[in-house]
């Protein structure tokens, strides 16, 4: 038997950054920059106003206050948009909009709420200094400055930046393409009532659903039959669009594991049992000329999405330019709010519900049970040289993907 943080070390060492290509913008959102960026054009890419006002010279309202305003002539409006190259003489003043490109010679907006508001004339209430309520030219990004570094997770905020910097493509680590498969001759698919002894095919779909959560791009097979030949066909079919592939099912000491059947015979794939509690069969090695990583999870529901989250996740994350620290990856802190037992020798993952950092049983603790799983917000994990936690022993949890906000 070896350990959870063995096995996780086998996987995230065999595992690397899938191949970058160019993406356009909107399409990248999700990914990873694999190369710097620089700007195309400088933000803002002219002076323009920060305010609603009137665009002055700021010598001219130097004295300008409540009791003794200056009255200057509106000798035009400027509204954002505007395309016309217009310039500003002493001792007169133009309405200007917010964004609205500055008149040459103008170096002040002074606020409308700082005069009368007139349209021909207007009464300057307050004194403006030069530079008030303007941006500059280049003041937020300058062109050819570098705006985002290699590894930047591009996000709506990172997006909007490479638009206005006028990049359209940028090169990034794709979303990992992940083949979800469950196997057995019970599974019945989503949708159909299951005769005496099936079982609808829930996992591929558990698992599909996980594979989204974490910012990859899932393509869901379904249940493939307990049969060696079709099984082996079916995977190798699936080569072609798989960056990852994971089975669920088949991978235990049963008398029909066809699962660990085919993939002893192929690959570079290794079985071990793992020190942990649900999820103790597990199953992982590379498959084909591009050495796809092949994930083979136990068939229990439960065991199967803990077995995704402690070592599928981290390894998607890896291969979309996203690597985590060390184990344990993404563990917050908690206070256990109840007694928690685990067996000695394994580390347990018991799913709880978090309130602030007060973590409580979810509900019953099988490896069946999806009620509990469906109400849990995150694992709690107890290391293996722990079999009792009492209220108020802080525990570390492993939030559940779609659960805390990713």
């Amino acid at each position: 038997m070896i350990s959870v943080e063995q096995h996780l070390d086998r996987i995230l060492t065999t595992v690397s950054v899938i191949r970058p290509f160019e993406l356009g913008v909107l399409d990248a959102q999700g990914c990873v920059l694999a190369e710097d960026v620089t700007a195309r054009g400088s933000l803002p890419g002219f002076t323009n106003s920060a305010m609603d006002g009137y665009a002055v010279h700021a010598s001219d309202v130097a004295g300008a206050a409540p009791e003794s305003p200056v009255v200057l002539p509106v000798v035009g409006d400027i509204a954002a948009g505007n395309t016309a190259a217009l310039s500003l003489v002493p001792g007169q003043t133009m309405r200007i909009m917010t964004g609205a490109p500055m008149p040459r010679g103008a170096d002040a907006v002074v606020p409308v709420e700082a005069t009368d508001g007139g349209l021909v004339r207007v009464e300057v209430r307050k004194a403006s200094v030069v530079g008030q309520h303007v941006r500059e030219v280049g003041e937020d990004v300058e062109s050819g400055a570098v705006i985002l570094r290699a590894g930047t997770l591009l996000g709506p905020g990172q997006i909007a930046l490479l638009a206005a910097a006028g990049v359209a493509r940028v090169r990034v680590a794709p979303r990992p393409r992940v083949v979800v498969l469950s196997t057995g001759d019970e599974l019945v698919e989503v949708g159909r009532t299951p005769a005496f002894g099936q079982i609808v095919d829930s996992n591929s779909v558990m698992l599909t659903a996980a594979v989204t959560a974490v910012g990859a791009t899932p393509y869901r097979v379904g249940g493939v039959r307990d049969d060696a030949r079709q099984l082996r066909e079916t995977l190798e079919g699936q080569l072609v669009r798989a960056d990852a592939i994971i089975t669920t099912g088949g991978v235990s000491m049963g008398a029909f594991d066809t699962v660990k059947e085919v993939l002893s015979r192929v690959g570079t794939m290794q079985f071990d049992k793992v020190a942990m509690r649900p999820g103790m069969p597990q199953g992982f090695g590379t498959l084909g000329e591009e050495k796809v990583p092949v994930f083979t999870l136990p068939g229990n529901p439960v065991s199967a999405l803990v077995s995704f989250h402690v070592f599928v996740a981290p390894a998607l994350r890896a291969m979309a330019g996203r690597p985590e620290p060390s184990f344990p990856p993404g563990y917050v802190p908690a206070v256990a709010a109840e007694p928690m037992t685990s067996v000695p020798g394994k580390m347990e993952f018991l799913r709880v519900t978090l309130d602030d950092d007060q973590a409580r049983l979810a509900g019953g603790q099988g490896s069946h049970m999806l009620g509990a799983l469906a109400a849990a917000d995150a694992l709690a994990v107890i290391p293996e040289d722990v079999t009792q936690v009492r209220p108020g022993d802080p525990i570390e949890c492993l939030p559940l993907l779609g659960r805390e906000g990713q």
